[in-house]
């Protein structure tokens, strides 16, 4: 955990902002697998880490938004818990721990919100994306229909002050990429034909282990990169093949890095993917060195979308005004996702409370046009957002296919040439970046992934 100070800090933040009433956090439980006591490794709610800080389940948080008092509810382990689990902080040392002002038992939690709303004070809660989550909070509340009383201007509010990392955050996002470092470069070192992706994807899993580490996701690692999010480990490297990895580490702190790369088999790239490697690295390249303080995430993928696709008009499948083909779509064969997203301390950070809040709020409305539709963050950036930069490039056989028989902007892809590459695969290489006060820097040591570093890898 981090300092005490730092929790009653969030807290009271949230407390002096423009809402009032009382604020109800609900934490995880345990999910079982298949039986009761065959549980998943557990996974705190992460807001209710933001501001209170303990990964242990059945635990839920108050803040009182008008006199800032905050509160954390639960219970004390019995005999038999302790017995099976070990013995563990009392519910008042927990509180403590975060400088909470008071705690109490689940019971006493539902008698002092009972309380709060005889005097006729507002309960903010957001709903979960876990549904016993929301049964307890209706519970709680003693709410008929809860989806009509979650709070809109709690969200914002969190996502206000969440999207902007303060020092410590950043070092957590920063040491899950050290980790990510190590995972790449155990990754490269395996890249090697007739290698199976199963080994590889047990390869970090271990080294996750060692380092008492979660992912912050389910691993994509694939030599068919062009199905965006591909879970299989099947298949067996083979001489050619452009094996792409996505995946990311958490912090102690539950802080998540996401970094994604892809390696020619061998290490060694041959002219074809030599020629759109480049175009992906060059973009993305661009992309990172152009976010700063006021740039619209927007524009930066548009902008980003045209360099490739120029790069693309050179090779020849891609003609004709290239800026024109990305805004209306055309691009998104072969891009069909956004530029990035915010991380934290979720992989996709608080898109629990939807897309739009977190990556568009009032700035603009998401496009209904394919490709752009799928853009996950479109606001100006400022400083302290943490962003992931992943642009790529596909070549997806069944969409490839629809588009020519519909003709589909001909008159921005040159479909003869274009067969040609049907069988490539996909490529995307991300990185995670912390906008600056005037700029912005990679988070983390470099993970190869020029053309040189990759075959120069020792």
């Amino acid at each position: 955990m981090f300092a005490p100070e730092i929790y009653a800090k969030r807290r009271e933040v949230l407390a002096k902002g423009d809402i009032r009433g009382v604020a109800l956090f609900v934490g995880n439980s345990e999910a079982p697998m298949n039986y009761r006591d065959n549980c998943y490794p557990f996974r705190q709610d992460s807001t209710f880490l933001y501001y209170f800080g303990h990964s242990l389940p059945d635990l839920c948080g108050t803040i009182d938004l008008d006199t800032g008092e905050s509160a954390l509810w639960g219970h004390d382990a019995t005999l038999d818990e302790i017995i099976w689990t070990g013995p563990v902080p009392s519910l008042k040392e927990r509180q403590e721990a975060i400088l909470g002002d008071f705690s109490g038992s689940h019971s006493e939690l539902k008698t002092y919100i009972e309380k709060q709303q005889r005097a006729g004070r507002e309960i903010h809660w957001v709903d979960s994306y876990r549904e016993e989550n929301n049964l307890r909070v209706k519970q709680i509340l003693n709410y008929k229909n809860q989806s009509e009383k979650c709070s809109t201007c709690i969200k914002k509010e969190i996502i206000k002050h969440r999207s902007v990392k303060s020092s410590e955050e950043v070092l957590e996002i920063e040491y899950a990429n050290k980790i990510s470092l190590e995972m790449y470069s155990e990754i490269l070192r395996l890249c090697n034909e007739n290698v199976p992706e199963q080994e590889i994807v047990g390869a970090i899993t271990g080294i996750l282990a060692r380092h008492g580490s979660l992912p912050s996701f389910r691993p994509i690692l694939s030599v068919h990169g062009e199905t965006l999010h591909n879970h299989g480990h099947a298949n067996i490297l083979r001489k050619g093949d452009m094996l792409l990895i996505d995946s990311g580490a958490e912090s102690q702190e539950h802080y998540a890095s996401d970094i994604t790369r892809t390696y020619p088999v061998n290490r060694r790239f041959d002219e074809r993917q030599k020629a759109l490697y480049s175009i992906l690295y060059d973009a993305q390249t661009f992309a990172c060195e152009s976010c700063a303080p006021g740039v619209s995430y927007w524009d930066l993928h548009l902008q980003t979308c045209t360099r490739m696709a120029e790069g693309l008009k050179e090779l020849g499948l891609m003609k004709g005004d290239v800026q024109e083909a990305v805004q209306k779509g055309a691009f998104a064969l072969f891009m069909p996702h956004g530029l990035g997203h915010m991380l934290g301390l979720d992989v996709h950070d608080m898109e629990n409370y939807g897309e739009d809040l977190v990556g568009y709020g009032d700035e603009r409305k998401r496009s209904t046009i394919f490709g752009l539709s799928a853009l996950r963050m479109a606001r100006k950036l400022q400083p302290g957002h943490v962003v992931t930069v992943e642009p790529g490039l596909y070549f997806i056989p069944e969409l490839i296919s629809r588009w020519y028989d519909e003709r589909k902007f001909e008159q921005y892809i040159d479909y003869n040439q274009l067969g040609d590459f049907k069988d490539f695969g996909g490529m995307r290489v991300e990185d995670d970046v912390l906008i600056t006060k005037n700029s912005s820097r990679i988070l983390g040591e470099i993970i190869p992934k020029s053309i040189h570093d990759i075959e120069s890898f020792k």
